[in-house]
């Protein structure tokens, strides 16, 4: 079974988000805490394998609340709720390490999907939804030197890869899961699987999501 814990203040979200889990197969609901500073001392007891976490929330929101839960030891995959409107502390969120994000418009059943795929390990991201977040982050920042900064060290990492591993790079950093990038590159998915761990370590990344920021940082899915 995959134990998760739902962390909004917002009880009918909650009360949604358990029933369509609760229906699931293999899923289970272990807990749940109205603000971050409850979700994450609970999480910590619970020690679930996946957490949901609201972004706005009372005490602690959800960015520092997810910070502190990958910072500790043995961390639970997290993934971000949102609606959209808070779309910047989304993109931090998932610098920090979150394993992706959902809308909470997101049907019942990619809900389902989306737990399953990040316990599994892998990231759940919308590449429509993410290129939206990515557009529109560079374009408040064209010019300044943050943005300036990040662009200079993604292409930094991405200049150690052999070209094969920048396939692999710009791959994830459109959204594709191991099964297509192999079908896309004509690999096996052993070599695919591979290829990502060396990516892991080569761009100092934390997970996949972190490769795709790295990729979108330097520009390449706008030229691919």
């Amino acid at each position: 079974m995959i134990s998760v814990v739902l962390v909004d203040d917002d009880a009918l979200v909650r009360t949604g988000l358990r029933l369509i889990l609760g229906g699931a197969p293999e899923i289970e609901v272990v807990g749940e805490a109205e603000d971050g500073r409850a979700g994450v001392d609970l999480v910590r007891s619970l020690r679930p394998d996946v957490v949901l976490m609201d972004i706005r929330m009372p005490r602690l929101d959800g960015l520092a609340a997810t910070r502190e839960l990958l910072e500790g030891d043995d961390p639970p995959k997290v993934l971000v709720l949102t609606t959209f409107d808070t779309d910047d502390m989304v993109l931090e969120a998932l610098r920090i390490g979150a394993h992706g994000f959902l809308l909470k418009s997101t049907h019942p059943e990619r809900l389902v999907e989306a737990v399953h795929t990040v316990a599994g390990g892998e990231p759940m991201l919308s590449p429509s939804v993410t290129a939206q977040l990515i557009a529109r982050v560079t374009a408040e920042g064209r010019g300044a030197s943050p943005a300036g900064d990040r662009k200079a060290r993604a292409e930094a990492l991405l200049d150690t890869l052999t070209d094969r591993e920048r396939e692999v790079a710009v791959a994830i950093g459109h959204g594709w899961s191991n099964a297509e990038i192999a079908a896309r590159l004509f690999m096996g998915v052993p070599t695919v699987k591979a290829h990502v761990s060396r990516l892991l370590t080569k761009l100092d990344a934390g997970n996949r999501t972190q490769v795709a920021l790295v990729v979108h940082d330097a520009g390449l899915t706008e030229r691919s």
